[in-house]
Formats: structure tokens, C-alpha cells, sequence
């Protein structure tokens, strides 16, 4: 059994205070989703970045995991645009020391987040790129880069694996991570679908549950029947409740 306490809303209204769900069910098949298939999503599919374009150097406050706080700093600046007029401000630490050494690393993150659903971009405001081997982030209408860990993952095939889960932080959390429904669904299906989503329900579920549903639902043929059954059989309540939501996963196909 697993419990964990939680807060119900329907839309904007809250429809009850903080109570707990008890959820009973086998544990979870995996430990974390972004290490699930490298190949859901990879550095040859298409793209929805446009390009980018550099506003010049300017204050900007930001998380960095290596200080573990915000820090403020004269960032490089740059506007990237995807399709349908998308847009975020990417803020690049002043240690990359110049424009065009900034610049690459805008370019190759920017272009990696047009490889995710678009749906998964909505909400994303800024990106901070940061030098260092500490983990992503997402929330705060953002996405948190570490460039260190970014070439890690690259190397191992999940970087935008990696993206879709920080970017589900920041476009789906807000609007599902404690809608009622989902709640429901967590209790229905009885189990979550990793253990980081077991032991942080109400923070990771939503973020750890969407790449999985993103690969059998739209790149099946890109991942093994045995891991297609698996998802299919943990989490089919919240299957059914990503697929209500009807969500635009252009360029994805």
C-alpha cells in the first residue's frame, strides 16, 4: 500500500481540502521513465525551432543546482521561436564568456525542445543554461539545463527524453498534477509507473507518467512489445486520462 496525502481541484476550484489516498497495488516496474527507450524521441527527428535571436546581455535571476539558490547574473540573451509563434527567452550564464560560445549552447537546446510535443511548450517562459553535471528542472514556466548533465544524457540517448519529462513539469502540473480525475486515475490503476512517481505522488507522477504514455500512444514502433505491455497494463486509467486531454504532440506525428 501506498499513501500519500493530497489536495483535489476541479479546474480553478478547489472541491476539497487535504486528505490521503491510499494506493494498493504491485510496485512499480520501473525507477525513473526518461530511462525507459532512448529511442522514443531522438536527435534525428524533426524539429519545430525556427531560430533564435540575441537581445544582448541583462540582468536575470536563476536557479543553479551547483550553488543550490537563486543567483543573478548579466546572462547572454536570446529569443528562440518554434513553430505556431512560440517563443521563450533563453538565458545563458556569463561563463561561456562570449556571445558566440553562449549562442551554441542556446542553439542546441533550444533545438532539442522543438523535438518535443508542442503541447509541452506552452507554458515554457525562459530556459537557463548553466555549465555543470547537476540535473535538470522544470517548473517556474521553465526548463533548468545543466550542460555538463546535458551532454551526459545526450551520450546515453535520453537527452530529449529527459526534456519531456522537465517540460511536463512546467505545462502539465499545474493544470492536471492535482485535478480530480487524476486522482481518481492514480487510485484506479493502483500503482504508479516508477518509483520517483511512488515516492513523490504528487510531485513526479504526471512528469514521470507522460513520456511512457507518449511512447505507446504515439511512437510505438519504436519500442518493444514487452515495454509497450508494461505501460499499457501499469497505468491504463491515466492513459485514458492523457488521452481526453486530447494534447498537441506535433512534431511528434
Amino acid at each position: 500500500s501506498y499513501f500519500f496525502t493530497a489536495s483535489v481541484t476541479s479546474g480553478e476550484q478547489a472541491v476539497s481540502s487535504l486528505f490521503t489516498i491510499e494506493v494498493v497495488g504491485p510496485s512499480p516496474p520501473f525507477s525513473g521513465t526518461i530511462f525507459i527507450d532512448p529511442d522514443i524521441i531522438t536527435d534525428e527527428d524533426p524539429t519545430t525551432f525556427v531560430g533564435l535571436l540575441y537581445t544582448g546581455q541583462g540582468a536575470r535571476t536563476m536557479f543553479d543546482r551547483r550553488a543550490d539558490t537563486w543567483i543573478t547574473v548579466d546572462a547572454y540573451l536570446f529569443v528562440a521561436t518554434w513553430a505556431d509563434g512560440l517563443q521563450a527567452e533563453v538565458q545563458v550564464n556569463p561563463e561561456f564568456a562570449s556571445r558566440d560560445a553562449a549562442e551554441v549552447e542556446a542553439e542546441v537546446y533550444a533545438t532539442a525542445v522543438g523535438r518535443l510535443p508542442v503541447a509541452l511548450l506552452q507554458d515554457v517562459e525562459t530556459l537557463w543554461i548553466h555549465r555543470g553535471v547537476y540535473p535538470f528542472g522544470g517548473g517556474n514556466k521553465n526548463i533548468l539545463i545543466h550542460t555538463g548533465q546535458g551532454e551526459q544524457y545526450a551520450a546515453d540517448g535520453i537527452l530529449e527524453e529527459t526534456l519531456v519529462h522537465e517540460a511536463a513539469h512546467t505545462s502539465l502540473d499545474p493544470y492536471h498534477g492535482s485535478a480530480a480525475d487524476w486522482r481518481r486515475a492514480q487510485v484506479a490503476d493502483g500503482t504508479f509507473i516508477s518509483t520517483y512517481a511512488r515516492d513523490f505522488p504528487t510531485r513526479e507522477d504526471v512528469a514521470e507518467s507522460y513520456l511512457p504514455y507518449l511512447a505507446v500512444r504515439h511512437r510505438p514502433s519504436r519500442i518493444s512489445s514487452s515495454l509497450a505491455e508494461t505501460i499499457l497494463e501499469t497505468m491504463p486509467f491515466r492513459i485514458e486520462y492523457f488521452d481526453s486531454l486530447a494534447l498537441e504532440v506535433f512534431p511528434i506525428g
